[in-house]
């Protein structure tokens, strides 16, 4: 499991993602995202499935590795990593 800011990072730059698209689609400042991907605050756990729900509007594929990087085998239902 990641952090979530890293995650977000190497999200947004894989999937050619701005900071302000994000912000644009999660209805916030952009500043509260530049916090989030240069880790100087973590988003809430509301805000994680708020960061999701729009990644899933921008690309689908970058919404889902945001989930399996920040959440790994969790996710997939692999909680002891088997």
């Amino acid at each position: 499991m990641g952090t979530a800011g890293r995650v977000l990072k190497q999200v947004l730059e894989k999937y050619d993602i701005t900071q302000y698209r994000l912000a644009a689609v999660l209805q916030t400042e952009r500043t509260n995202v530049y916090r989030w991907v240069n880790e100087h605050r973590d988003p809430t756990a509301e805000k994680v499935v708020d960061i999701v729900k729009a990644l899933r509007e921008l690309n689908p594929k970058a919404a889902q590795e945001f989930v399996q990087l920040y959440l790994g085998d969790v996710a997939q239902g692999n909680e002891d990593g088997v």
